[in-house]
């Protein structure tokens, strides 16, 4: 599927970058790079129908994966360090995406899978308001690394229907060694909290298809 470019829009999160645990303060508008890789611009590594998340995300059809490039946990077993980096990827607006979303719905995805997607909180929220403004009406599935913060999420409530985290650690000497995050734990049991305040009781279709809830992964 061809990402095209838009153009850029700015966001006052992006002037003092506080999105994510790190709380880094990029000035992401002036073209600095967070500790996710990444300045202001969504970027965009691959979209594409998935057929390798749980059975309930992927079913027979495929989830409709969006990689974003970049993340701010960088771990040293990464298997997508290009793209974790925000090394590889095109640059696209709120727009385009919005329209990544409506193609996916149209080659028959079971949902919208946004992967590693948290340093691009608001464009993304706008991007799922003007692709269901347009039709889309597939569920919005935020796949991540676990390491949220409470506030990003609450943002969320309303936007996606299925989160999708990791929970990698327990050890906080273990996050520290392999993701440089002492507070790993702490940090994601506080966010997978908040996800499952807001969805409750998963929800499934006919098909077997997740519609609403939280998927724990332990990697």
């Amino acid at each position: 599927m061809g990402l095209g470019k838009g153009n850029m829009k700015k966001y006052k999160e992006y002037d003092k970058c506080n999105l994510c645990p790190r709380e880094c303060g990029a000035q992401r508008n002036n073209n600095k790079k967070g500790i996710c890789g990444t300045a202001n611009q969504i970027i965009v590594a691959r979209a594409a129908l998935h057929y390798w998340e749980e059975p309930c995300i992927s079913g027979e059809k495929g989830s409709g994966a969006v990689f974003f490039g970049g993340c701010n946990l960088h771990c040293v077993f990464c298997q997508n360090q290009e793209i974790s980096c925000g090394q590889s990827g095109k640059v696209i607006d709120e727009s385009r995406l919005a329209e990544i979303f409506l193609e996916l719905m149209e080659k028959g995805a079971n949902n919208i899978n946004l992967v590693t997607p948290g340093h691009y909180l608001p464009q993304i929220i706008s991007a799922v308001e003007k692709a269901r403004n347009q039709g889309m009406n597939l569920p919005i599935v935020y796949n991540c690394g676990g390491y949220e913060k409470v506030d990003s999420i609450r943002r969320l409530e309303g936007i996606v229907d299925v989160y999708l985290p990791d929970f990698k650690y327990f050890s906080s000497d273990i996050s520290q060694k392999y993701s440089n995050a002492k507070d790993y734990a702490q940090v994601a049991k506080l966010a997978i909290e908040e996800m499952v305040r807001q969805q409750g009781i998963a929800q499934f279709d006919d098909n077997g298809m997740m519609k609403k809830g939280v998927i724990v992964r332990h990697l």
